[in-house]
């Protein structure tokens, strides 16, 4: 009997005789190619059994919006020698109380972590960061701001010092620069000591330069006006400033506190 192959063409017979070889496959590559299928559907099987059971959970109750702990209360601030009266919560500086409660803008927000000195204003006399401390532990003390250093519309001696010798240039830092100066005057003319003075038992003898950077230390002028700034310190110390009649509140508010 002949075994020529007589099939012209495509040939049922071959075709189902080499699909029989291919079921029994066992062959290394064979069986690897069947593993390898075999387990990514199984992972993809577990991978998508939590997914499809979070799906069929009822959704759990939406979680209450937390309120504040303590609600706002009535606080008096004696600011520039008028009383204002704010309904503050307790978290409240005083730097945002002065900005965003009195209106009063002059004062800087920079870093708002007392480090650039911007936001400089005086309590009791004293020179603070107003972004360090909370609004409630001054009341009853007077607070001073760059608004309230001109009387009657006449600027200080510091503020026209600073125009004189072109002590800034942004201006965004000179209401704390001005602040600070002011302070510093009053803590010089004391006798208070610097960690710049020689014998800090004595009166400092003299306003030096040097005692002037240390002490102006913890206000930043990014702009680079410290040598301007010193001349200024150093001319309202000596009394070396103008009248001042060529300057005006108004010309000194549009130049600084005006600055957002």
């Amino acid at each position: 009997m002949s075994h020529h192959n007589d099939c012209q063409g495509p040939c049922p017979q071959h075709d189902a005789h080499a699909s029989r070889q291919d079921e029994h496959d066992v062959s290394p590559s064979s069986t690897s190619r069947r593993r390898f299928l075999q387990s990514a559907a199984a992972a993809a099987a577990v991978g998508t059994a939590p997914y499809a059971q979070a799906q069929t959970q009822t959704p759990a109750a939406a979680q209450p919006v937390a309120r504040a702990t303590v609600p706002p209360r009535a606080v008096t601030l004696n600011i520039n020698g008028r009383d204002y009266t704010l309904q503050l919560e307790p978290r409240v500086t005083l730097l945002d109380a002065l900005r965003e409660y009195a209106g009063l803008t002059g004062t800087k927000k920079g870093c708002d972590r007392g480090q650039c000195g911007a936001c400089t204003v005086l309590a009791n006399g004293r020179r603070i960061n107003a972004c360090l401390t909370l609004a409630v532990m001054h009341e009853g003390e007077a607070i001073t701001t760059i608004e309230g250093l001109a009387s009657n519309g006449t600027l200080n001696p510091v503020q026209r010092a600073f125009i004189e010798q072109d002590a800034f240039q942004c201006g965004y830092c000179t209401p704390g620069q001005i602040c600070s100066a002011t302070a510093l005057l009053t803590e010089f003319d004391a006798g208070t000591a610097s960690t710049v003075t020689a014998d800090v038992r004595r009166r400092p003898p003299q306003l030096t330069d040097e005692e002037i950077r240390e002490r102006m230390s913890g206000n930043i002028c990014r702009c680079g006006a410290y040598v301007n700034i010193v001349a200024a310190v150093q001319s309202a110390h000596r009394g070396t400033v103008g009248s001042g009649t060529d300057y005006t509140y108004s010309t000194f508010v549009i130049k600084t506190s005006d600055v957002a």
